[in-house]
């Protein structure tokens, strides 16, 4: 099964507006699988959340994390149950942070990384100069709230451009909630697991694995057919709250290598086959759905990198 996460919210516990207790009943609302909790530079909503979790038999699994926010940047750390101090945060060495997150188990990130920064929001961008990408486990490629293209979109081409060049980075989103903020056709993180899993070890492995989905509805699944040489997609429907599907549009399934873009018409209820030729025989090939065309602003779903 798919599970829709929510992977970047805000509490009372720093600059959010909802109580812990009240995020929770929110993301419960809109039928959210499991969410974190990624207050700035601290921890202290866990063991609140813990507690109410202990207590009550809410259907929602808690996911524990925190956001390092510095002048350089945001860092958004998942599974991170213990705090790390940041004082050895390094404009020119980030990695000695990303070290000390990891060092605890902790996934780690970055978040928004094109957002605005100085003048209008200091920090918000990322501006840390990464040498080792392997210090780190993902990207937040869509930030809800942010401008498309200015920030958005350059997340995504980003993390592209870095996975064609051979570096293995998952991918996320969030709504980056700090109050009650209209969750609809707006993108979630989807990965696989299973109904009573264990959330934080099946992120885990979504992420070290690059098995992470975004997605406003519809995901994109591909199966792997060596002997044949080809690749066979087919949609699959998450019945997310609040997604607007276009009943007349088109579908479309772009397919991006390091030689171009393979662009295909894509039937919603017929599953879609495509031969390693029309690659060109690459091997890295990043599957991105679309709906009406494929403009940015019609993108409906992020899959997982395919390796051939």
């Amino acid at each position: 099964m798919f599970k829709r996460l929510e992977l970047h919210n805000h509490t009372t516990e720093s600059d959010g507006s909802m109580t812990p207790l009240e995020l929770m009943e929110f993301m419960i609302a809109d039928q959210v699988d499991a969410f974190a909790i990624t207050d700035h530079n601290t921890i202290s909503g866990h063991r609140k959340v813990a507690t109410l979790l202990a207590e009550n038999n809410f259907p929602i699994n808690c996911i524990y994390g925190m956001e390092y926010t510095t002048y350089y940047g945001h860092i958004l750390c998942l599974n991170l149950k213990e705090y790390v101090s940041w004082e050895n945060v390094n404009l020119h060495k980030p990695e000695l942070l990303f070290g000390a997150a990891k060092e605890k188990n902790a996934l780690v990130g970055i978040a928004h990384p094109f957002s605005y920064g100085h003048p209008f929001a200091r920090g918000c961008r990322f501006d840390m100069k990464i040498t080792d990408y392997s210090s780190i486990d993902f990207i937040e490629i869509f930030n809800n709230p942010e401008p498309l293209h200015e920030v958005n979109e350059r997340g995504l081409l980003w993390w592209e451009a870095l996975v064609l060049e051979g570096e293995r980075l998952a991918f996320t989103c969030g709504m980056d909630l700090h109050g009650r903020w209209d969750m609809k056709n707006q993108y979630a993180t989807f990965i696989k697991g299973k109904p009573e899993g264990d959330i934080s070890k099946e992120l885990e492995t979504a992420v070290l694995t690059q098995k992470t989905w975004i997605s406003k509805g519809p995901l994109t699944e591909c199966a792997i057919d060596d002997k044949r040489k080809r690749l066979t997609f087919t949609i699959i429907d998450t019945d997310k709250p609040g997604y607007i599907h276009l009943e007349e549009a088109p579908y479309y399934l772009t397919l991006r290598t390091k030689k171009g873009v393979l662009t295909k018409q894509f039937d919603r209820k017929t599953p879609l086959t495509v031969d390693y030729t029309e690659l060109q025989n690459d091997t890295v090939v990043i599957p991105k759905l679309y709906q009406q065309n494929t403009e940015i602003e019609n993108l409906l779903a992020v899959a997982p990198v395919i390796y051939l």
